[in-house]
């Protein structure tokens, strides 16, 4: 089973999941799975079939698929709003979390909702590293 981190009430991240995993995402109370990892980087799972798992075990699922280096302002917009908009808890994976974490954490940033160095640290301390943060928060905020 995939481990997954809470990063913010009712959202956590994790690494990539695979068919098995989604059952034990349902049986821990998720209810919702975003796939932020693009088919074109030899998924396990596609993300047709990753849907029809989910939705086979009752949850819901959305497919945002970003890279690190190309993160838009649009996709901080889709991510929020899928956030908002889905029942939680929410997993949202990708090959890592590293970037999936990084996309939440920039929605927060340029949203003006937290700090970039203060979520560089707590990524950090939960294990990840989100450094390019701040590089990425003002490139998206101009």
């Amino acid at each position: 089973m995939t481990q997954t981190t809470e990063i913010a009430p009712g959202l956590s991240v994790a690494a990539q999941i695979e068919k098995a995993d989604v059952a034990q995402l349902a049986k821990q109370g998720f209810k919702t799975i975003i796939n932020n990892r693009p088919d074109s980087e030899g998924v396990p799972m596609t993300a047709a079939d990753a849907k029809a798992e989910a939705e086979r075990n009752g949850l819901r699922y959305a497919y945002l698929p970003v890279t690190s280096s190309t993160i838009t302002a649009d996709d901080l917009v889709a991510f929020e709003k899928l956030v908002a908009e889905n029942p939680k808890p929410i997993l949202a994976h990708c090959r890592s979390g590293t970037r999936t974490y990084l996309l939440w954490a920039a929605t927060q940033v340029v949203g003006g909702k937290a700090d970039a160095a203060a979520l560089v640290a707590e990524a950090a301390a939960k294990g990840f590293d989100i450094k390019s943060l701040p590089m990425l928060s003002a490139k998206l905020k101009s």
